[in-house]
C-alpha cells in the first residue's frame, strides 16, 4: 500500500511542483470521476426509496426525512428545520394547505403554528432503503432469474471451453487441405451481427423444441470465433515435437489433447472462460426471444419486466441492477491477471 500511495505522490524532480504534476493529478482525477462516477451514482441510487428518486435537484447520497411521535397524533409527524422572524427552530408538520403548512413543536404540541412552506426545509438523514435488495427475492421470482443466470452461464462456459478448445486443437495441430480457408471463415463470421441471424436461428431452436428452454439459450452461443482464434493462436506456441514424442510413446490423439494441450493452454482458456461468463451474464436479446415464460426468465430479462409501459420500478430496477454487474466485477478483480497473460502470449511463436 505505502508503494502504491508513493508512486501516485511522486512528483517530476523528486521536489516541488512542475505544471506537468498538476495537469497530471487533474487529468487522472477527471478520468477517475468519468469512469467510476456512473457507477458510484448508480449505487447510491439503488438504496433510494421511489419518493427520493423523483427529488429534484437529485442527490447523491440516500437521503430520508426524520420524523417524530408527538402527542396527540396517531402517525409519527415529519421535522422540518424553520427559519423566520421568530428565528430558527425545529418543527413537526400536522398537515399541509397550498403554501401554508400547520406545524407544532414536538416539546410543546398544544399550539399550531402556521408557517409559509419557503421558510422550512426538511430534516434528512442519510438512510438505506436495503428493502429494494430484499423484496425482489422474496415478493418477486429474481432468487429464480438468478439461478436460471448461474445455470446458463456455468454451463454455457464449459461447452464454449471444450468445443472451442477442440475446434482450435484441429485447427492448430492437424495439416489438412482447406485449413487456412476454415480459419479465414471462422474469422470472417466476427463480421456477422447476431441481428442478422436472428430468424434463421430461432427457425432452428424452434424446430428442435428448445424454445423456452435454457438449452435453447445455451446451445446457439457455446461455438464463439473469437475463442476459437484466441485458443489457436495460443496452440500454435506448442512445440508440435512435444505432440510427436507424445504419438510416440502410443498416446492417442484424445490424451495428446486432453492432458498435453490442454494444459499447456490454460492462461488462454481462462481467457477466454472470462470473456464467456461476461458474455452469458449479460446476454439480453437472445435470451428475451427464446424465453417467454417467467420461469426461465434470465437474470437480464427479468429485470425488463419491472420497466412496464406505463410504471417503471426504478427503485428495484436499479438495486437488481447493481446485483447484476457483482459477478462481472468480482471476475475481473480476481481474474484479470489471467486476462493479461493470456493476450500477452496468444500469437507468440
Amino acid at each position: 500500500m505505502s508503494r502504491a500511495i508513493g508512486f501516485l505522490t511522486r512528483r517530476k524532480g523528486g521536489t516541488g511542483w512542475d505544471w506537468t504534476d498538476v495537469f497530471t493529478f487533474v487529468w487522472l482525477g477527471a478520468a477517475v470521476i468519468i469512469m467510476f462516477g456512473p457507477a458510484f451514482w448508480l449505487v447510491m441510487s439503488s438504496f433510494k426509496s421511489p419518493a427520493q428518486l423523483s427529488e429534484f435537484p437529485p442527490t447523491l447520497l440516500p437521503y430520508e426525512a426524520q420524523a417524530v411521535v408527538v402527542e396527540g397524533y396517531d402517525r409519527p409527524l415529519p421535522l422540518f428545520s424553520v427559519t423566520d422572524d421568530a428565528g430558527t427552530r425545529t418543527l413537526a408538520e400536522v398537515r399541509r394547505v397550498g403554501t401554508v403548512a400547520q406545524m407544532v413543536d414536538p416539546e410543546n404540541p398544544g399550539e399550531v403554528q402556521r408557517i409559509n412552506i419557503a421558510n422550512r426545509t426538511p430534516v434528512r438523514k442519510v438512510g438505506f432503503s436495503w428493502d429494494n435488495y430484499l423484496d425482489p427475492f422474496l415478493r418477486f421470482d429474481f432468487l429464480t432469474y438468478t439461478k436460471n443466470s448461474i445455470f446458463v452461464t456455468v454451463v454455457a462456459t464449459l461447452i464454449t471451453l471444450l468445443t472451442n478448445s477442440m475446434a482450435a486443437f484441429a485447427l492448430s495441430k492437424y495439416e489438412f487441405r482447406g485449413r487456412g480457408f476454415v480459419v479465414v471463415l471462422i474469422i470472417a463470421t466476427l463480421m456477422i451481427p447476431l441481428s442478422v441471424i436472428l430468424v434463421p436461428l430461432y427457425s432452428i431452436v424452434s424446430g428442435v423444441g428448445l424454445i423456452n428452454s435454457l438449452w435453447g439459450v445455451i446451445l446457439p452461443t457455446v461455438a464463439t470465433p473469437t475463442g476459437v482464434f484466441l485458443l489457436r493462436q495460443y496452440m500454435l506456441t506448442i512445440p508440435d515435437e512435444l505432440l510427436e514424442a507424445a504419438r510416440m510413446d502410443h498416446a492417442s490423439e484424445w490424451q495428446i489433447y486432453w492432458r498435453i494441450v490442454l494444459p499447456l493452454t490454460a492462461p488462454a482458456l481462462a481467457v477466454l472462460a472470462i470473456f464467456s461468463v461476461v458474455w452469458r451474464w449479460n446476454d439480453f436479446l437472445w435470451p428475451l426471444i427464446v424465453l417467454s415464460r417467467q420461469e426461465v426468465y434470465t437474470l437480464q430479462v427479468g429485470l425488463n419486466a419491472y420497466a412496464g409501459e406505463l410504471n417503471v420500478q426504478w427503485h428495484y430496477l436499479l438495486a437488481m441492477t447493481v446485483i447484476t454487474m457483482i459477478p462481472v466485477v468480482l471476475v475481473f478483480i480476481f481474474l484479470q491477471r489471467f486476462i493479461t497473460a493470456g493476450i500477452a502470449g496468444t500469437g507468440l511463436k
